[in-house]
């Protein structure tokens, strides 16, 4: 297939490219940092993670240095936490095994953990200027629109097309360039909702325009409902201070803190289900009293809802049988311990309550 959109892309980026924190920069590992970030997150919420991220941690090597907790707190709020982890992982890797260089080439790009097909295609482009293809969320809509892409994009032969469409379609000569136009044009004119196609510079060209369907592409499979998970906490307090938990470093929010607790199981009420996990996770037993709180939150695989209490001691001194470490804290030194969304929300309502009682 002929190359024919890389010249009107082009032009038109020259004009209307996004201005970004990460936009202009060569240094690879910036552009790491800004492309693990942007891994399904808006680019709106990545710019102040970005900035201050850059602040703290300006190189590979005061990354790779850095404590993990110091790492998670950084990141917290942008979701997605091991990307976090893998970040710090894919330093450490660069430092040891290539000599603190960033891998300028795809298939060692992918080596480093976190590295997908995309991210390692996006650096190489960007920060290298390589031939390298990507393929994110706004560039499968695009190319979908623009060659009324048919099959499922989330489909291995939709994902197979897409794939050869961005390769046939780079530009040689300007493939980091290129690559950041099709992100830019899918964020500000071929958007998912009423794209502006008056306005696109591939609307000549565009052959669901020309039949009427860009609405309808890129074609998308409906997915599943999202399963609801129901889980409880505990707020436990002692001598002025509060117990958190940390999570294994592996896994679902790894690293992070938390206020213990777990998740019901069928036929079982709140209370017990708590006072369950408590036993099991702490091996100590506790009375459950009032609630502090009922939060939502949803998450890729599944939608939860989380019913925390105040809880009291009465048998057992509690111990990390399940967490990788627990933690009596001040209600004050709260901020300063990395947490999921739910968690910190929990965490400011008894910072408030302190407030407002206080």
């Amino acid at each position: 297939m002929p190359q024919t959109i890389a010249a009107p892309l082009l032009a038109w980026y020259d004009q209307h490219a996004r201005t970004l924190p990460w936009r202009g920069v060569t240094d690879a590992y910036a552009v790491l940092v800004s492309e693990v970030m942007l891994q399904q997150t808006r680019v709106e919420t990545v710019m102040p993670y970005y900035e201050r991220w850059m602040q703290r941690f300006p190189t590979l090597e005061a990354l790779a240095a850095a404590d993990l907790q110091q790492v998670l707190a950084a990141w917290e709020g942008l979701g997605y936490y091991s990307r976090a982890r893998n970040l710090q992982q894919a330093a450490q890797m660069v430092l040891q095994d290539f000599n603190g260089v960033i891998p300028s080439d795809v298939r060692m790009l992918r080596r480093l953990p976190g590295v997908g097909r995309y991210t390692a295609g996006a650096v190489a482009s960007i920060a290298f200027g390589r031939p390298a293809p990507a393929l994110d969320g706004n560039i499968r809509r695009v190319l979908s629109r623009v060659f009324n892409v048919d099959e499922d994009a989330r489909s291995a032969a939709g994902e197979r097309r897409l794939w050869a469409l961005a390769t046939e379609q780079l530009s040689l000569t300007r493939p980091g360039d290129h690559n950041q136009a099709l992100m830019d044009l899918g964020a500000l004119i071929c958007t998912a909702q009423n794209p502006d196609c008056a306005a696109c510079p591939l609307a000549s060209a565009c052959q669901a325009f020309a039949l009427g369907v860009q609405a309808q592409r890129p074609v998308l499979a409906p997915r599943p409902p999202l399963p609801h998970i129901t889980v409880t906490a505990a707020v436990i307090q002692r001598d002025g201070k509060v117990l958190i938990t940390r999570r294994p470093a592996h896994g679902l929010l790894g690293g992070l803190w938390e206020f213990p607790g777990g998740k019901q199981q069928e036929g079982e009420d709140l209370d017990a289900c708590l006072q369950r996990e408590i036993r099991e996770e702490l091996g100590a037993t506790v009375e459950v009293g009032a609630p502090a709180g009922v939060y939502r939150h949803a998450y890729t695989h599944f939608r939860l809802t989380l019913h925390a209490f105040y809880c009291r001691l009465v048998d057992g001194e509690p111990q990390p049988i399940e967490a990788s470490a627990l933690q009596w804290v001040r209600l004050e030194e709260l901020p300063d311990y990395p947490m999921g969304k739910v968690d910190r929300q929990i965490a400011r309502r008894l910072l408030e309550e302190r407030t407002h009682h206080g």
